[in-house]
């Protein structure tokens, strides 16, 4: 652990990194993932509003900004993963997972199209299957760890309410994947609303981290009543931040975070309100960010591409391996 800021950052990381270099090491294929940056407008953290209104682009539909908002910007909804997680116990971070094979299964969609999804994620154009995969687990994982479902029973609405016995029923089974998501939005006659979602960045964990992941960060407004729940068995606490309150924790090292985490809040700081920030998805580069280690002399350099803030030097001697 860094002993500057919040960094998460393992201590068995120089040697794996060492192992890979030495070619001992061979790089887990990362599993494809989504987390979603859940935000909210109002000098109280109130959920702000929406006009309903089914848009083509990518978080500019304005179904969650009433542009209210203060000078403080948003709120972010984030968890406390329990420290007894095998990766990244202690961390804030996201709702989110990974993707479910079922996911690939066809739904009620609208917004953007798959084909245009595709192009966005920087896939193939030709790989749209693979492109709705990724943004059901999106939608899927938020009302699994948060209670907050993007869909509606038209594609210009949003269902208002999640918190009944029934949708926990559902909820729970999503979770033992007793349930596909497809199963469940059909069950109920609800429209995946694609258009709720901004596409924010993508991170792939590095090679030398044998729990891997091919991660996109979307950014979406909380819809009008609904409420988020800490509904995550894997978190122990949940709250709701303003982007540059958190950054500001993990800098005094109070707040523990991997580097996706505090460079997406780092990048939604200047942000005023919701609406902003959604508008702002639609030029974000989401070209892939992968950790690049090297050996100078018997020392490592660890870097993230574009982050210089990350970027760790590593004595070759023992006993360092927190530097």
């Amino acid at each position: 652990m860094s002993t500057t800021n919040g960094q998460w950052y393992p201590p068995e990381w120089p040697e794996r990194i060492r192992s890979l270099s030495a070619g001992e090491l061979t790089p887990v294929t990362p599993r494809r993932a989504a987390t979603v940056l859940l935000l909210r407008d109002g000098p109280d953290g109130a959920p702000c509003g929406q006009d309903g209104e089914h848009g083509e682009q990518f978080g500019t539909n304005g179904e969650g900004g009433d542009r209210g908002g203060d000078a403080a910007g948003p709120a972010v909804y984030m968890l406390r993963r329990r420290a007894s997680m095998a990766f990244a116990g202690g961390a804030y971070a996201y709702p989110g997972g990974s993707v479910d094979p079922r996911d690939e299964r066809m739904v009620a969609w609208a917004g953007p199209s798959r084909a245009q999804w595709a192009r966005r994620l920087g896939l193939d154009e030709s790989d749209a299957t693979q492109a709705q995969a990724i943004v059901c687990a999106a939608v899927r994982e938020t009302f699994e760890e948060a209670g907050v479902l993007l869909a509606g029973p038209t594609p210009h609405t949003v269902v208002a309410d999640t918190t009944g016995d029934d949708w926990e029923t559902d909820r729970l089974s999503l979770v033992a994947r007793d349930l596909s998501f497809a199963e469940f939005l059909d069950r109920r006659g609800l429209v995946l609303r694609s258009d709720l979602l901004g596409g924010w960045a993508r991170w792939i964990t590095p090679e030398f981290e044998p729990r891997r992941y091919d991660t996109w960060f979307f950014v979406a407004a909380l819809p009008r009543g609904q409420r988020t729940r800490n509904a995550s068995t894997e978190a122990d606490r949940t709250v709701w931040i303003r982007p540059g309150d958190a950054a500001d924790g993990y800098d005094r090292g109070e707040l523990l975070m991997m580097p996706p985490t505090i460079a997406t809040l780092r990048q939604l700081r200047p942000y005023g309100t919701v609406h902003d920030a959604l508008v702002a998805a639609v030029d974000q580069d989401l070209t892939p960010v992968l950790a690049q280690a090297r050996l100078e002399g018997d020392d490592l350099v660890l870097s993230w591409p574009g982050h210089d803030e990350f970027t760790k030097h590593i004595p070759g001697t023992a006993g360092e391996s927190g530097a």
